[in-house]
């Protein structure tokens, strides 16, 4: 079963869906956004992705009082507000990323947020694994009528079932393999729960990776991952606590290459001897 996303198909016999995730890696800087979103367009991704949050419904006002360091501020609340973009930000980023030609979408962490996004018309939404035990969210966002892509780290077999069956309706589901730490580590990937999770469910399957590196993506998308995601940035060592889980320009490229090429390195599993061989059986074979 394939979901369709804007003028693109995800599930098996297509090409690997790659997203690049912007996220919070913008800093509240939207000449940073769109060089991410220059960025995303260079290697040639399908899509790049944010996130957006109502401050004050998706934390608590202790939570935000909570002293914190950053640029913007002493606590908790300037750091958040500090990462936010508003509406003539998400205006221009819309416009930016429809000149080039590229798909973008949100992370939505509360009704409000979908309600925010909704008006720009994305072609999907994503259900962060933090979300994906809050059935209100998850109806709220499906009542929208766009396919939804939803990540499951940090979450049980159990959770996932029910997320997916709260999701039934929605216009398309694409559930991502995910592990929720900042960077991941390799021997907490487990990317054999993506053939786990397509032998369970009937959706396209994909991977959102926060580990450092490319070949552990490539190998998530060699197993059958319809759709590979990444956090992107410019420069690992700047502000933000998903910069070190990133993929420089360098490593994007890598990753998108490797993924495209994946389906002709496979081949159809069928045993046959190349023309290529022909002069090596000669000179060879005895």
């Amino acid at each position: 079963m394939n979901v369709k996303i804007g003028n693109k198909l995800v599930g098996d016999g297509e090409p690997i869906f790659v997203v690049a995730e912007i996220g919070i890696n913008a800093n509240g800087d939207l000449l940073l956004a769109k060089k991410l979103i220059d960025m995303a367009v260079e290697a040639k991704c399908d899509a790049v992705k944010f996130q957006k949050r109502t401050i004050e419904k998706v934390y608590t006002r202790e939570e935000l009082e909570t002293p914190r360091k950053s640029p913007w501020g002493e606590t908790n609340r300037e750091q958040k507000n500090g990462l936010e973009f508003g509406r003539s930000e998400y205006k221009s980023i819309a416009r930016y990323c429809e000149t080039n030609d590229i798909m973008w979408f949100a992370s939505c962490w509360d009704k409000e947020s979908v309600d925010f996004i909704e008006q720009f018309n994305p072609p999907c939404y994503k259900i962060p694994s933090a979300l994906l035990t809050n059935d209100e969210i998850l109806n709220y966002t499906t009542s929208k009528g766009k396919p939804i892509i939803m990540s499951t780290g940090m979450s049980t077999p159990e959770q996932i079932h029910h997320a997916a069956e709260v999701l039934e309706n929605a216009t398309g589901l694409v559930i991502l393999h995910c592990t929720s730490t900042y960077p991941s580590k390799l021997e907490e990937l487990n990317l054999k729960m993506i053939q786990t999770l397509k032998n369970d469910y009937k959706c396209p399957i994909g991977y959102s990776g926060h580990e450092t590196g490319v070949s552990s993506s490539v190998v998530a998308g060699a197993l059958g991952a319809c759709l590979v995601e990444r956090h992107i940035t410019l420069d690992r060592s700047m502000y933000g606590s998903d910069q070190a889980a990133s993929l420089e320009p360098r490593g994007l490229q890598m990753l998108v290459r490797d993924l495209k090429e994946i389906p002709l390195i496979l081949g159809d599993g069928i045993k046959k001897v190349y023309d290529s061989e022909i002069p090596i059986i000669k000179k060879l074979r005895r």
